[in-house]
């Protein structure tokens, strides 16, 4: 295991740390990273898995995997899941979720859970409402934050005339990308590079009155930039709201090319979008980790607002200080009760999403924007990739295998997956020897905390 940096080396690592995942995606790199942060300074990990083959669960900082498929509309169901769970761990343990569904669930839902898991207490409203994308346009132009236009037509007349007023390229964006009415497989977020492929979006709108949340789509305009226009913003933010640390990067290449995931990041500090979204969560009185979007627009240097994710951003491992303090690691310090280090510089590093990234630039190639002597070339450097480490191979060799065998059977039939509702099951991981002696979890504990930190 690699040494725990100096500055980390007196930190209480006895509390358990449960990555929760309610998204069924094998290939959630988010989680992988939380396991292999807090699992290298010796933390116990328990993490929630799809299948016994998810490429994640099989890190050697496992500690205990929990095959679980709870679904995202019943929150009793998961309520219940997470309970049973608390009482195999066995104590108080801090719960990550690494996606937009358990992200909101904790804030809306997550009150009685306090007794066996530590987690932020945002407002309850509020993850909902950054996460929801036309609500977050509004709470833009609300706090005096740039932001594209946007529109959220009630019929496809009202979309054309949007985009011959804004032109094209076109963004069309899901509204509540984490709701499951959406069809499996959909993209979130979708370039429209021409009114032919608009045409044809256009045709499978509904139409007539009352249709503003028939389709749960909306336009944006496309924000004009150049090469290292993409930032991104990862933070968290403790019960005063002041943002601590908070990191910038770039975003070099995407999955899907220009509108998707981040394949390829770099860290770069930005002082002027560090205050500029400071003064934002300060407001809101935000808590909790953090993921923003946000694209410099050529036509006049300004920071456009794109998305807010309430939780954990996946790239998050692109960020690490001198002191070896990434977001994570300050949310388990700060929900510990535990000092947090002072932020220190954040140095220049770059982070590969290696499966995500072959397809990324597939993409830029057939656009004529990248050459596989510029893929190899922007490679040659880097200081994290997603999937594969020294340490711990498993997952990188069970990520190309699964990656292999999804695009082997998709011609044919899909995969099965555990019914929704289906109670965790437990099973030791390869850190199992981190465990502490089970105990049974009782109702004494301390007080269910629903308060924040202006006390109401």
């Amino acid at each position: 295991m690699p040494a725990r940096p100096a500055e980390l080396a007196a930190v209480d690592t006895s509390t358990p740390a449960v990555v929760l995942k309610l998204d069924r995606n094998v290939f959630h790199h988010g989680g992988l990273g939380v396991i292999r942060s807090l699992g290298r300074l010796g933390v116990p990990v328990h993490t929630v898995c799809e299948d016994p083959l998810a490429p994640a669960a099989a890190s050697r900082y496992v500690c205990g995997r929990w095959r679980w498929n709870p679904g995202v509309d019943d929150p009793h169901r998961i309520a219940a899941g997470l309970a049973l769970m608390a009482q195999r761990i066995g104590r108080r343990a801090v719960l990550i979720p690494t996606d937009d569904a358990g992200a909101l669930f904790l804030a809306e839902h997550g009150a009685p859970l306090r007794q066996w898991f530590l987690f932020p207490a945002p407002p309850p409203d509020l993850p909902r409402r950054v996460a929801d994308k036309y609500e977050l346009h509004l709470l833009c132009r609300e706090w005096d934050v740039s932001t594209p236009r946007t529109m959220v037509p009630t019929s496809p007349s009202e979309a054309r005339d949007f985009a011959n007023q804004v032109g094209f390229p076109l963004v069309v964006k899901q509204i509540r990308p984490w709701c499951p009415t959406y069809p499996a497989g959909s993209p979130s977020t979708r370039l429209v590079r021409t009114p032919e492929q608009f045409a044809a979006l256009m045709a499978g709108w509904p139409d007539g009155p009352g249709c503003r949340d028939a389709p749960g789509l909306m336009l944006q305009e496309y924000v004009p930039g150049d090469a290292g226009a993409d930032w991104f913003f990862h933070g968290y933010c403790a019960r005063d709201s002041a943002c601590r640390p908070g990191f910038t990067g770039v975003k070099l290449r995407s999955y899907p090319p220009h509108a998707g995931l981040t394949s390829l990041g770099r860290a770069v500090d930005n002082e002027p979008l560090r205050r500029e979204v400071g003064r934002l969560l300060t407001g809101l009185s935000y808590r909790g980790l953090l993921d923003l979007d946000l694209r410099r627009d050529a036509r006049d240097d300004r920071y456009r607002m794109l998305d807010f994710n309430p939780r954990l951003g996946a790239q998050f491992r692109v960020f690490e200080d001198a002191a070896g303090l990434d977001v994570v690691r300050a949310a388990y310090l700060d929900l510990t009760g535990q000092p947090v280090p002072e932020e220190q510089p954040c140095p220049d590093r770059r982070l590969v999403v290696e499966n995500y990234d072959l397809l990324a630039a597939l993409g830029y190639r057939r656009r004529g924007e990248l050459d596989l002597r510029g893929w190899v070339r922007s490679l040659r450097r880097m200081d994290e990739t997603a999937w594969f480490a020294r340490d711990d191979l498993a997952p990188f060799g069970l990520m190309w295998l699964r990656s292999g065998w999804r695009a082997f059977r998709r011609p044919f039939r899909p995969a099965a997956r555990d019914p929704v509702g289906t109670a965790p099951r437990y099973r030791p991981g390869p850190a199992r020897n981190r465990i502490p002696a089970p105990r049974a979890v009782t109702g004494q504990h301390r007080p269910i905390d629903t308060t924040t930190s202006d006390g109401k």
